[in-house]
């Protein structure tokens, strides 16, 4: 498929319209920022669908100065649950046909599912998969009703393909994105809407800022290859398969992990990890904060328990 080149997609999608728009999300840095270059190249007006940062607006700007003959919308959004964001992104377009869909933003919340919040992890399911849904659910029925081409791609991952300790919604919010992409192909495929989920190799971007100091991610880190290898390996995958993997050690842990039924992993994998030096350094004093927690919060509950009824009894006793 590579030896092909990348699809132009104004060509494939564009049926000759004079403007065609693509939506990234996740576009201010990384692998978005180069999707969206890599659209104004290809001649598409791009919607980028970002954090509300510095990033966004730098982005923004820079394709606008180089790209003069183009047009390109900022929506600032916030991928969590506590957020509704689809209003700006359904604003943003309502004048337009957004026919190339880019589903790439996303992040991972390292550490042991326990002792990270029940917060973090809702909204890195939000913004990983949720998302997703949302944005597409809207798009794939505007394209249905008019009758129009295009396309949905998502930044999957290997860690779909593979238990993941210490990130343990990332790896189970990138199986759900190549699963839903895969099932969502074969139902818009004859529309002429191709779906395609991509597992990249490690990217080197601001993706391993945020998380903790895992060997297994400074190993992925040292392999990393620049977000502008990305594109144009991910356009060459587009409409020919519906899973592509990018890159040299994506392809080998497809291979390799193909070889062996998923519970078999789950299986190795946990007898093995507590010989893990990750695991042996995250594990120490494990459950003893969330204990500590439980404690104080239950010792304010009963200090708090006679004042409330001392105060029940002087009102009841007013009353009467």
């Amino acid at each position: 498929m590579w030896l092909l080149g990348p699809v132009d997609l104004k060509k494939k999608y564009g049926r000759g319209k004079k403007d065609t728009w693509a939506l990234v999300t996740g576009a201010g840095t990384g692998i978005g920022k180069s999707i969206a270059e890599t659209m104004a190249v290809q001649g598409l007006n791009v919607v980028l669908v970002s954090l509300p940062d510095k990033h966004l607006d730098s982005t923004t700007s820079a394709l606008k100065k180089a790209f003069p003959e183009l047009q390109f919308r900022a929506v600032p959004a916030i991928f969590d649950h506590k957020t509704d964001y689809m209003p700006a992104i359904i604003e943003a377009t309502k004048d337009i046909d957004v026919q190339c869909v880019f589903n790439n933003a996303g992040y991972m919340v390292t550490g042991f599912f326990d002792r990270t919040t029940l917060d973090s992890q809702l909204a890195n399911m939000e913004c990983n998969a949720t998302a997703c849904v949302k944005v597409t659910h809207h798009f794939v029925q505007q394209l249905l009703q008019k009758d129009l081409p295009g396309c949905f791609v998502y930044t999957s991952s290997v860690s779909g393909y593979i238990p993941n300790p210490f990130a343990v919604l990332y790896g189970a919010t990138k199986a759900f994105v190549s699963a839903f992409a895969a099932s969502l192909a074969v139902e818009v495929r004859n529309n002429g809407i191709d779906v395609l989920a991509v597992h990249p190799s490690p990217v080197a971007s601001n993706f391993f800022d945020e998380v903790h100091q895992l060997d297994a991610l400074d190993m992925a880190k040292q392999s990393a290859v620049s977000p502008n290898t990305v594109p144009g390996k991910m356009l060459s995958c587009l409409g020919r398969c519906h899973w592509g993997d990018l890159g040299q050690m994506a392809t080998v842990v497809r291979c390799v992990w193909a070889l062996f039924p998923y519970d078999v992993l789950a299986q190795a994998f946990s007898y093995f990890a507590p010989y893990m030096g990750d695991y042996q350094k995250y594990n120490e004093n494990r459950g003893v904060a969330t204990a500590k927690k439980v404690a104080v919060a239950v010792t304010a509950s009963v200090s708090a328990s006679p004042k409330s009824g001392s105060s029940k009894k002087r009102s009841s006793s007013k009353k009467r």
